[in-house]
């Protein structure tokens, strides 16, 4: 028997106590970096650095959260390149639609990545920053050759993507460096690409993923590029297959050439996903079907849309700092109420809705972002409470289910199918679902089964109550498509 069998951590709390600094600037947070150095975290989305701390990976002296800094937001053409800010989130850049149109490959990587939650959450600077092999973002930044612009006390330098990554969770981030935007090239006429991956459930990591990124000249192939992740140490090229392909007339017994090349370049090994034998067979014919799909978007005109960017907060920065043993005072509004509460810098925003607040809809759950069981509102973006430090929301609106009735006590009709299509069966997961549907519904008011799903995959029904959870939804929008847009009310 292990002697650390009973040595679990209770991911209900943070239990580690750190100093906070948020600063205005970008200059202000490189020198905060400088000031504690390795014993410093930077935070953004916090969908990974919150669990690691949770799970007492990572005990930083200082937590720096960049997340409001203006200087990393935005995505804009400039300079021949189109420049991404790293504190652009995944869910902006896979619904965004020059995205969409000019890096299919990229926007399809970001609609697998995670649960719905995590999209709205975690950004494109912290996922290229953890340095995982499994990342979705990273084998299609890769196939589109892109760069990321890193600042620091010396200034500003460039990187390849490729060149970022040194190994699994390692990255050839410089001391006090700060990962501030990812540049990708303008794409060259008659350039298509795609993304696929294949994993264990819907919101999980990639057994194995590829992006192919093909220019072509007719029928003929001018470049390709492709990218493969959770294959080895670091997200891989097949440079082999790639010169196969270009120069060629293309068809798919070439692409499936191709991917007999591709497998024996990658360096799969056995872990709990999947084995190193499956990744190498399913390589080849997702490679394929991958630059299958390129060529024909390479062959479509497409019309470039313009940037429409938004962001997770609304605030303007303002620079301050928390000891570790002081308080803050953060004012927040909570279901329309305004709250003036004091709060540790370790404080999770869930314990403070249901211990100070006593808004007990949303639940413990999992306590590390995989179940949706505490979902809330935050600034009217869906957000997992149990990854939300107290300070940060600082000054924000809040939305719990104990919201969405109206203050005379009627039921949300959201809340009222849920009930005559007995959508729940224990009733611990549905506070979140309905969150999360009430969200959907304002962003696709007639969604169908497959959005449904797929906007729900990261919410868990313990008791597999999903088929009457979706026929609630779906008679949500009927209904609100035939009485009005009461539905969206919130």
């Amino acid at each position: 028997m292990s002697k650390n069998r009973y040595n679990m951590t209770n991911t209900h709390l943070l239990m580690h106590r750190f100093d906070y600094v948020q600063p205005a600037t970008l200059k202000e947070a490189i020198g905060s970096l400088q000031e504690f150095g390795k014993d410093a975290e930077v935070l953004a989305g916090g969908t990974n650095l919150l669990v690691w701390m949770k799970m007492e990976q990572r005990a930083p002296r200082c937590v720096i959260n960049i997340a409001n800094l203006p200087e990393l937001k935005g995505m804009n053409n400039k300079d021949e390149v189109f420049l991404i800010g790293a504190l652009t989130t995944v869910r902006q850049l896979s619904t965004a639609p020059q995205i969409q149109e000019t890096y299919t490959a990229l926007a399809e990587a970001c609609a697998s990545f995670g649960s719905t939650q995590i999209q709205i959450m975690g950004t494109i600077g912290g996922n290229l920053c953890n340095g995982s092999p499994a990342s979705d973002t990273v084998p299609a930044l890769v196939a589109f050759d892109s760069k990321v612009v890193l600042a620091g006390p010396h200034g500003e330098r460039v990187l390849p993507i490729a060149e970022l990554l040194l190994g699994p969770g390692e990255v050839k981030l410089r001391e006090g460096e700060i990962l501030t935007a990812v540049r990708l090239p303008i794409a060259k006429p008659n350039t298509g690409s795609a993304f696929l991956k294949l994993s264990r459930v819907r919101a999980d990591l990639a057994k194995i993923s590829v992006a192919a990124v093909i220019v072509r000249d007719e029928q003929r192939v001018v470049d390709c590029r492709l990218a493969y992740g959770s294959v080895g140490p670091t997200v891989l090229r097949a440079p082999e297959a790639e010169k196969m392909l270009i120069g060629k007339t293309f068809d798919a017994k070439l692409a499936l050439r191709a991917g007999r090349v591709a497998s024996k370049a990658i360096l799969p090994v056995d872990d709990a996903r999947s084995s190193a034998w499956y990744r190498r067979e399913v390589a080849t014919p997702l490679t394929q079907d991958a630059l299958c799909k390129a060529w024909e978007r390479a062959g479509e005109l497409r019309e470039a849309k313009p940037v429409e960017t938004s962001s997770l907060s609304h605030k303007v920065p303002v620079s301050f700092r928390v000891n570790a043993n002081e308080n803050y005072s953060i004012t927040i509004l909570v279901n329309g109420v305004n709250h003036q509460l004091d709060v540790a810098p370790n404080e999770l925003l869930l314990n403070v809705l249901r211990e100070r607040l006593e808004l007990t809809g949303p639940k413990y759950g999992c306590g590390i972002g995989e179940c949706g069981a505490c979902t809330v509102w935050l600034n009217g973006e869906p957000v997992l409470a149990c990854l939300v430090l107290a300070v940060t929301a600082d000054e924000s609106e809040i939305v719990t289910v104990e919201g969405l009735a109206r203050p005379d006590g009627e039921l949300d009709p959201l809340q009222q199918t849920f009930i005559d299509h007995n959508a729940f069966q224990c009733g611990y997961c549905t506070p979140g679902m309905l969150m999360m549907s009430k969200k959907l519904l304002a962003e696709i008011p007639s969604p169908t089964e497959d959005e449904i799903r797929d906007y729900l995959k990261g919410n868990r029904c313990r008791c597999t109550g999903y088929a009457s959870i979706v026929r609630a939804v779906e008679s949500c929008a009927e209904g609100t498509r035939e009485g009005g847009s009461d539905a969206a009310r919130v």
